[in-house]
């Protein structure tokens, strides 16, 4: 039963009638530049009130009034839909300065690289790869600042608290984050043919084939960015390799950093046509609850990586099944804490290219707008591929961008396929936006609660609708407390609920978590 609008106004009443105090008020910043923009300094995580990915983005024009109105001390960034525990990692100086280390320490350390593992295109000059990357110097940091540094991360808990080996992971990866990004470094990599990456069952790890020649050495033709970046396509010579417009194996290539011994990566030469998966990570392929504060930080930070269900195993089938299968991870973490992604994508889905958030990607108005950047950036480097895109609903920005790729680059989009985590996870107390699936033919997308769900799609040919799977998409916010959803397709559309009631109900259901 949906409740009246005045009992809605009754359960608001506490969130009007009273103001709380915030922990610590967001200082207001002049806009900037939305790509490209310098790392503020961090901030404990622990102090702030934190909410969930997606909560009423595209409100935003109004939201800080109505927020403010409401008495609330959620954040402005809250209303666009990121979580600040992925944000303000600090670099350069700020790392400097917060470990206590000088230029001359700082100038006697070794050189560290990572390596993004990129994917490469057939063009009519040959291959092209895409070199990815960080250079950086990793601090010698003590254990004890290290323990201080990681408990800025957790939330009713400390490092100590932790078992030893939660607390180890805790320290190696704030390790990670608190690295001093190079300048103006010139990167040299070594090409090899590889012989496996990933975990689908099939020899070499799935997703590719290994080529008979492709080794060289490649200069990569720019310095790094003044936040240690390097990002380009880059062509290389054949040596072997197999001509794009005359195969469609996706051929494997191991990448060595010269002068690194961890700037190591695998990455894929891939032909113009065939079909590629494009997944997200949290909460789809790995166990998250990035609605969750608490549980989030440590599933990030300090325990081990686990699959959520029985998802590797459609993965593995769709690379069993589908020949020349292209898996493509893409997630919006940041670039510094991504080695573990990498190493658990690689050791329980088939091998694939990666795209992480790239250090200038750094304010929230950057954030939500990396996954569209990064997004049109595989489109358009292959026009004539199909994609299969796969996430989960507590993404603001896949809500938005999913269903709009399929309108920028029409008949490109095979199928959507985004788990309902409000469905599947009783700690997903906030809504999620499915208006921009209205004009999407709805046999293009599906919304499923378990990987079963997608078991035995022909996807291949356009199969991906499990018609035993109810939808009840309604075009609006759906997931809102008391059973709400908004949209044409709501059940009851006669109630028409205002914007601030909406921010409200999403405000109320936070309070609960």
């Amino acid at each position: 039963m949906v409740p009246s609008p005045q009992i809605i106004l009754f359960a608001l009443l506490p969130l009007v009638s009273s103001y709380a105090v915030p922990d610590s008020a967001p200082v207001a910043v002049a806009p900037r530049h939305p790509l490209i923009t310098p790392s503020p300094t961090l901030q404990d995580v622990a102090s702030r009130t934190v909410r969930r990915r997606g909560v009423l983005d595209d409100l935003k024009g109004d939201v800080d009034s109505v927020l403010s109105g409401l008495g609330s001390n959620i954040p402005s960034y809250v209303a666009s839909g990121v979580p600040n525990f992925f944000q303000d990692f600090p670099t350069g100086d700020k790392v400097q300065s917060s470990l206590g280390i000088d230029d001359d320490q700082l100038k006697a350390l070794p050189t560290s690289v990572l390596n993004v593992p990129g994917y490469g295109n057939w063009t009519d000059q040959g291959w092209s790869l895409r070199f990815r990357g960080n250079v950086y110097k990793q601090p010698n940091t003590t254990e004890s600042k290290l323990n201080d540094l990681a408990n800025v991360f957790l939330i009713d808990t400390s490092v100590e608290k932790l078992p030893p080996d939660q607390a180890n992971q805790a320290r190696n990866l704030t390790a990670e984050i608190f690295v001093v990004q190079q300048s103006n470094q010139n990167v040299t990599f070594e090409l090899k043919p590889a012989a496996m990456a990933g975990a689908s069952g099939e020899p070499g790890g799935g997703g590719a084939v290994t080529p008979n020649g492709g080794s060289q050495q490649v200069q990569f033709p720019f310095p790094t960015t003044a936040e240690g970046d390097f990002d380009a396509f880059v062509a290389i010579e054949g040596n072997g390799l197999e001509d794009g417009n005359k195969t469609s194996n996706i051929q494997r290539l191991n990448v060595y950093t010269q002068g690194s011994n961890i700037g190591n990566a695998t990455s894929y030469l891939v032909p113009s046509t065939g079909m590629t998966i494009i997944s997200d990570i949290d909460d789809i392929l790995r166990i998250t609850k990035i609605y969750q504060p608490k549980e989030g930080l440590l599933n990030s930070f300090a325990r081990p990586f686990v699959q959520w269900k029985d998802m590797p195993d459609i993965y593995s089938n769709w690379s069993r099944s589908i020949p020349d299968l292209h898996f493509h991870y893409l997630t919006t973490t940041p670039e510094q804490i991504t080695r573990n992604y990498m190493d658990f994508i690689y050791k329980t889905y088939p091998g694939g290219s990666f795209d992480t958030r790239p250090l200038n990607f750094s304010d929230v108005q950057a954030t939500l707008s990396i996954r569209k950047y990064l997004l049109t950036k595989i489109f358009e480097t292959y026009p004539k591929r199909k994609f299969v895109l796969v996430a989960d609903t507590s993404n603001s920005d896949v809500m938005k961008d999913y269903p709009q790729m399929a309108t920028d680059f029409p008949g490109q989009v095979q199928c959507i396929f985004l788990r309902n985590t409000s469905a599947t996870d009783d700690g997903d107390k906030f809504p999620y936006d499915t208006s921009g699936f209205k004009n999407l033919d709805k046999n293009s997308y599906m919304f499923f609660k378990v990987p079963d769900d997608l078991t035995n799609l022909d996807i291949q040919n356009g199969q991906c609708l499990n018609a035993t799977i109810q939808q009840n998409v309604t075009f609006g916010y759906q997931g809102l407390p008391f059973g709400i959803n908004l949209g044409k397709g709501a059940a009851s559309p006669s109630l028409r609920v205002p914007t601030w009631i909406v921010l409200g109900l999403a405000g109320l259901a936070a309070a609960f978590i």
